[in-house]
């Protein structure tokens, strides 16, 4: 079972009242980096299912691509990611790193294809090489971790550099909403400003999605998505691919 440390409880006060924070210039510009498409973790090279959706069909332009997309940030990561984010981050500010490692394995759990798992745990020790290139120290242990994850290593930096909760989660959905974008730009017939109108909308979403999550127990975490399953578990015997999930 997952209990809500008192640390965490006091920083999810001040997310809800994140319209009024105001995030110091360095922890701003240091989610820019997170965020950044050039930060070199490879996530160009995954779609989380999008060209299986495509391959099927489920997803051929422009507003089925908004619709897959805006349903993956806005309704199943904030029922699973943002929680468990939002304990890893409180986790790591108490140095509880049994915790952080429980955490980490209980996302993996919940990818429901191996995949899904592999991208994770890709991300994650990719992550984890450049955090520590930086100066991360507590990022080292999870250079070839079999429980990285792409969450464990990001709350790790937003903790790292003092980007706030809020702020942290969203610059996490964003790096995702830019992947899923450049991903669709390859597998479909849509050109780059129907790409940035899928951005645009999405975007909008984005701050209610993270409040939606953060306030979520990470007791509750978890959700269901059946067509996201079937579409990485069957990308894994699909003969002809540009993506790795």
């Amino acid at each position: 079972m997952f209990v809500l440390p008192a640390i965490l409880e006091s920083t999810r006060r001040g997310a809800s009242t994140a319209s009024a924070e105001v995030m110091p210039d360095l922890a701003m510009l240091r989610l820019l980096q997170l965020a950044s498409p050039a930060l070199p973790i490879g996530a160009f090279a995954y779609s989380q299912g999008l060209e299986q959706a495509a391959v099927l069909g489920w997803v051929s332009d422009e507003r089925s691509a908004h619709d897959w997309i805006a349903g993956l940030l806005t309704e199943v990561v904030p029922r699973l990611d943002l929680p468990v984010f939002a304990e890893l981050y409180g986790a790591w500010a108490a140095s509880d790193f049994a915790r952080v490692r429980a955490l980490s394995q209980f996302l993996h759990a919940c990818r429901e294809s191996a995949e899904l798992a592999a991208e994770d745990r890709h991300l994650g020790a990719a992550l984890a090489r450049v955090l520590q290139g930086l100066g991360v120290a507590h990022a080292e242990p999870w250079l070839a971790d079999p429980d990285a994850t792409f969450v464990t290593l990001f709350s790790l930096a937003a903790q790292h550099f003092q980007i706030p909760l809020h702020s942290a989660a969203l610059g996490f959905l964003f790096t995702l909403l830019e992947n899923q974008v450049a991903a669709a730009t390859r597998l479909l017939p849509i050109g780059h400003i129907a790409a940035q109108r899928v951005i645009s909308e999405v975007l909008a979403q984005l701050p209610a999605a993270v409040t939606r999550g953060l306030a979520l127990p990470c007791s509750a975490a978890g959700f269901l998505a059946p067509a996201l399953a079937a579409a990485s578990a069957l990308h894994e015997t699909t003969y002809s691919r540009l993506f790795r999930s």
